[in-house]
């Protein structure tokens, strides 16, 4: 697959206003599409036709993409830098009906976020996936109300344990948790999905997370967009990861990459969760270059248990340093109910 394909298909046009119709967006309403200058520039062009089409009117804002700060590259923050606290930008998107967020990055944990999201706008995150993974992954009618279903189990929950073969023992509590789930669209306004969705998710409190996260062949790195190939074993104690245990390259680069920062908080907890998405593939990355693939997916993937390092505003923490860690065949049970049986949604 090319990196940044110049011919658009029809499909991929199809896709993309099936995600904004299903976003229940109608004549009069106005859709903004932002993007900066280092966008996958498809996705953009695709949003201003599917809107198009529809007879919708539609203005892009593109941004200059910033230069990263540091030595340690950003890499998977959901907390796209373009704005820049430019409050034009901010007025712009939060007067919109929808914001199609084509950032490179995404607009989850950008610091204008909430301001754009009280002036009433909802933003759907078109997130930087090669446009055929967008188009396999348009939601369905079953997708958000099993979504729900899940976001209310978790909300309900006191504890998150998490075990597998491979040695995961974890002990999450929940309460005081903020929690949530995400389908792909969104109808409410000052609310905010990612396509692709299917996915339920808490930000734990400080001091809620206790125990041993073993990633084992074929579980994912995705901030390094790579499978782990010799097993990598996690000690976390109140929430930060300790100890970093394992003779290969993966442990190698995570405990650099970690250190990278000079951060104690880049060690702890940012959000913990699993994937209901029975159209996501495990083997999705193995099929498209670096460049083209942002990881989505494998975040959504039915039955995974996610695991992610960095920022919780929850617990009171913020940083730049993020890991997102996808896992197969975990046991997963809320409080005493087993919502994930190796790696298979109940």
């Amino acid at each position: 697959m090319s990196v940044h394909p110049t011919v658009l298909e029809p499909h991929w046009v199809d896709a993309f206003e099936a995600v904004v119709r299903r976003c229940a967006v109608r004549q009069g309403d106005t859709v903004a599409i932002l993007c900066e200058t280092q966008s996958r520039l498809a996705l953009a062009e695709l949003a201003r036709l599917a809107v198009a089409r529809m007879g919708v009117q539609s203005f892009t804002i593109t941004l200059p993409t910033l230069a990263s700060q540091g030595a340690a590259l950003i890499r998977s923050t959901g907390a796209s830098t373009a704005i820049n606290h430019i409050a034009p930008v901010v007025q712009a998107l939060g007067a919109s009906t929808l914001v199609l967020d084509c950032t490179v990055e995404g607009l989850m944990h950008a610091p204008e976020l909430p301001a754009i999201l009280k002036a009433g706008a909802r933003v759907v995150y078109v997130s930087n996936e090669h446009p055929e993974a967008l188009c396999r992954l348009v939601p369905d009618d079953s997708l958000e109300p099993l979504v729900k279903e899940h976001t209310k189990r978790l909300r309900a929950a006191k504890q998150m344990t998490v075990q597998s073969a491979a040695g995961t023992d974890l002990r999450i509590a929940l309460e005081g948790a903020v929690t949530g789930g995400n389908w792909g669209t969104t109808t409410r306004p000052g609310t905010m999905t990612h396509w692709p969705g299917g996915l339920v998710l808490a930000f734990p409190k400080a001091g809620s997370v206790n125990g041993r996260l073993v990633l084992h062949t074929g579980d994912v790195n995705l901030s390094f967009k790579r499978y782990i190939e010799q097993p990598v074993s996690l000690t976390i104690e109140n929430d930060y990861v300790t100890h970093i245990e394992g003779t290969g390259v993966d442990a190698q680069l995570m405990r650099e990459y970690l250190a990278a920062w000079g951060d104690r908080e880049a060690y702890a907890v940012s959000h913990v969760g699993y994937g209901l998405n029975p159209q996501a593939r495990w083997d999705s990355m193995a099929m498209f270059d670096k460049s083209d693939f942002n990881g989505t997916e494998l975040r959504a993937v039915a039955g995974n248990f996610l695991y992610s390092t960095g920022a919780n505003e929850t617990a009171g923490r913020y940083t730049l340093g993020h890991f997102d860690l996808p896992l197969k065949s975990c046991t997963i049970a809320l409080d005493s109910t087993t919502v994930v049986q190796e790696g298979k949604v109940c």
